[in-house]
């Protein structure tokens, strides 16, 4: 979720750069960041996001939680929906937003469910970060969710996780969006108290889910 801005080219690059810090070890304000790798979307992928990096980052992160689940799968093939496993141990600070945030996105979709538990999916982290909070990931498997404090003060705490946990689902960045599209994030200001994705993004977060486990299981 970050800050409202005016772009220009190198901060452009800047915050397509900050979407895929390199995993492995605790995010930190210094963190060595690479560039996002090129992902294909899927069709209407790309005229949903808000940039061209933000979506290549995004999808790279969606990709790489469902060919995690995917490897799990197999033990449950009947279950009527996709469980993503998440670790909050990283963000003590927030684990009353994490916890009302994926209460708002398991109430809000059919066909998946996050649950708290070990060798999870995907990490929640906190702590200070110039580019304020994001999800990452290195394409390959694993990601997290970094939460800044300075954003989470200004900004609907609450929000700011569901947004950032809409991107672990699938969905990009549009900040040109109005408050009631939670992932417009800090586009229409700090004002802006809703943390609950609208129809549509409720309905693009089910359909992933429905196609993009099935394609992951045909991934080599």
């Amino acid at each position: 979720m970050r800050r409202p801005k005016i772009l220009t080219a190198s901060l452009a690059a800047t915050l397509g750069l900050g979407l895929a810090a390199a995993l492995g070890a605790a995010p930190t304000a210094s963190a060595t960041t690479v560039a996002p790798s090129a992902v294909a979307a899927p069709a209407g992928f790309a005229a949903y996001a808000g940039s061209t990096a933000e979506a290549k980052a995004n999808k790279a992160f969606f990709d790489a939680v469902v060919k995690s689940v995917a490897k799990k799968r197999a033990a449950a093939p009947g279950a009527a929906a996709v469980t993503v496993v998440y670790s909050a141990a990283n963000a003590p600070s927030f684990r009353s937003q994490i916890s009302r945030s994926t209460q708002i996105w398991n109430s809000s979709v059919v066909n998946v469910r996050l649950v708290e538990g070990s060798n999870p999916d995907f990490r929640y982290y906190e702590g200070n970060d110039s580019r304020g909070s994001y999800a990452s990931t290195d394409g390959h498997g694993s990601g997290y969710i970094f939460l800044d404090y300075r954003q989470n003060q200004q900004y609907n705490s609450t929000r700011v996780t569901a947004h950032e946990t809409g991107h672990v689902l699938g969905l990009p960045d549009r900040y040109s969006g109005p408050c009631s599209e939670l992932m417009s994030g800090g586009g229409p200001g700090t004002s802006c108290q809703n943390a609950t994705p609208n129809a549509q993004e409720r309905a693009r977060v089910d359909q992933l889910w429905r196609y993009g486990l099935a394609s992951a299981f045909k991934t080599p």
